[in-house]
């Protein structure tokens, strides 16, 4: 499993705690020191079913300084990818990537399912 998180983020440190707790064996990588690139995105978003925008942190500081929930309709799926992958300050966290299963953001179930526990 891949753990995509900031260290820094509370919701990010409840995830990992139940990773940790768990037992659960995963990869952890920084998004601010190591984000995403647009190939990653892409996979994450087709393999998760999701909508792209809740790829989005809308509750961040930079979503809201780009105003991007103005400008998210009119643009493209590419330019949505490309702007992701371009800071990791824009992509919700946590993320969990175990195969073909992504999860974008921290809901305790979820994880409790994902890791088998």
């Amino acid at each position: 499993m891949l753990f995509v998180c900031y260290p820094k983020c509370t919701t990010c440190m409840k995830a990992k705690k139940q990773l940790d707790d768990s037992g659960a064996e995963y990869e952890l990588r920084d998004i601010k020191e190591n984000n995403p690139t647009a190939e990653e995105i892409t996979r994450w978003y087709k393999n998760s079913g999701l909508p792209l925008k809740r790829f989005f942190n809308t509750s961040g500081l930079k979503y809201k300084e780009l105003e991007l929930k103005d400008r998210l309709p009119e643009m493209t799926e590419e330019e949505q990818i490309a702007l992701l992958s371009s800071d990791g300050m824009l992509v919700k966290r946590p993320l969990l990537i175990d195969g073909e299963k992504v999860l974008v953001g921290y809901k305790e179930k979820e994880y409790a399912e994902a890791i088998g526990k």
